[in-house]
């Protein structure tokens, strides 16, 4: 593995599903490693690529299962995609594709919600994809409209099995359009770099934790963070080796990081 034995870390980014909690309820050692980092002042974000819910959301679901995460401390997809946007277009106008998380998100960043000549096209998650709003957004692209996705996987997960998510459908307009989006969330470091900013957090001292090497440790070395894979979520020990890039360390779960903060 990466040797950066020589760093100090200050502050914190962890992927929420998969590392804190696992179908609603909370990994052992979750809330005692949030707890630390609250106890020690550390500077700290849970990530998550769903673009769902709101940060005011997930902290409740969070505290439903015994994790105690200021809304503060929560970066969406959402909400970096709002970020990115503002930086770019101040001001601007989308048409948004999504629920609750992204179109509060763009509202509050300044964005106005319009299908009528758009700065850009948004597609984030949600749980009832309309073909009526995909026809929409391809004519709008079609029309000039920059295509814009919170995240890239293609498929999400549910108690029925895995659902079309906002890469599968990114893909169905793409193929109408000819034109690819472009991503904000995991794997890109773009969502890191505006969670470092965030928290007034810098590189060098920062560590990312995660469950997912092709997202969060790819992105995490991307974005020149130490990295810690934690194997409670999809990535097994075995697997490691099949991908060419490695995380600065590996350990069983999150309640192996309680110690360092």
């Amino acid at each position: 593995m990466p040797h950066d034995a020589e760093r100090t870390i200050s502050s914190w980014l962890t992927d929420m599903d998969g590392v804190l909690v696992h179908e609603g309820r909370a990994i052992p050692g979750a809330a005692d490693f949030i707890r630390a980092l609250r106890d020690a002042g550390r500077p700290f974000l849970v990530l998550t690529n769903n673009s769902i819910f709101t940060a005011r959301d997930l902290r409740a679901r969070l505290a439903a299962s015994g994790i105690d995460v200021p809304e503060e401390s929560i970066w969406t997809s959402a909400l970096a995609t709002a970020q990115f946007l503002q930086d770019q277009v101040p001001g601007g106008s989308a048409y948004a594709i999504g629920e609750a998380g992204l179109t509060t998100a763009l509202y509050e960043s300044g964005y106005t919600l319009t299908e009528t000549d758009p700065d850009y096209v948004v597609l984030g998650e949600t749980r009832t994809y309309s073909f009526e709003a995909i026809t929409k957004a391809v004519r709008l692209i079609l029309g000039g409209a920059r295509f814009i996705c919170t995240n890239p996987d293609a498929t999400g997960p549910s108690a029925e099995g895995p659902l079309p998510a906002t890469g599968a459908v990114a893909a169905m307009i793409t193929r109408a359009t000819e034109r690819e989006p472009y991503f904000i969330g995991k794997p890109n470091p773009m969502m890191f770099r505006s969670a470092l900013n965030r928290i007034d957090a810098h590189s060098e001292t920062t560590a990312m934790v995660g469950d997912r090497m092709d997202t969060d440790i790819v992105a995490g070395i991307e974005a020149g963070l130490s990295t810690y894979l934690v194997l409670t979520g999809s990535t097994a020990q075995h697997q490691v080796e099949h991908f060419p890039f490695r995380p600065s360390h590996v350990v069983d779960s999150i309640a192996d990081l309680v110690p360092l903060v």
